[in-house]
């Protein structure tokens, strides 16, 4: 019985160094959330190491772009650790029925949280029923 390609380990994905970029450093695809309400579409990024002054968030041709350079500020050598800081780099197709230019974003304790209000054409609206 062949294997489930929804399930199957994809081992080339896995090993990925970067996101589609021209550039050949290595990037993390940062964890995130994506979260829709009724009024707006909600993306939160954990990107430990970032800072704000780095934060790159773009919309550009219904493509958002997030990027963070990464560098280490802790006084010493590392002795041992556990995980690597690097350079953030994720990229996510967004619908153009979202109100862009309405788009806000806020940094704090290494989250990113980006709320992109949706377009009042794209917002579920109530019919009334009218009686007789």
């Amino acid at each position: 019985m062949a294997a489930n390609s929804l399930t199957a380990r994809n081992d080339e994905r896995d090993l990925q160094t970067r996101e589609e970029t021209r550039s050949n450093e290595k990037y993390i695809r940062q964890a995130v959330n994506i979260l829709e309400t009724e009024e707006a579409l909600i993306l939160t990024a954990d990107m430990p190491g970032a800072t704000k002054e780095s934060l790159e968030v773009n919309f550009e041709k219904g493509i958002l772009t997030i990027s963070a350079p990464v560098s280490r500020t802790m006084p010493g050598q590392a002795v041992y650790t556990e995980f690597e800081l690097t350079n953030y780099y994720r990229q996510f197709t967004i619908p153009e029925s979202l109100a862009h230019e309405k788009a806000r974003a806020d940094f704090k304790n290494g989250i990113l949280t980006l709320q992109v209000p949706k377009a009042e054409s794209a917002k579920p609206k109530r019919i009334e029923v009218r009686v007789g």
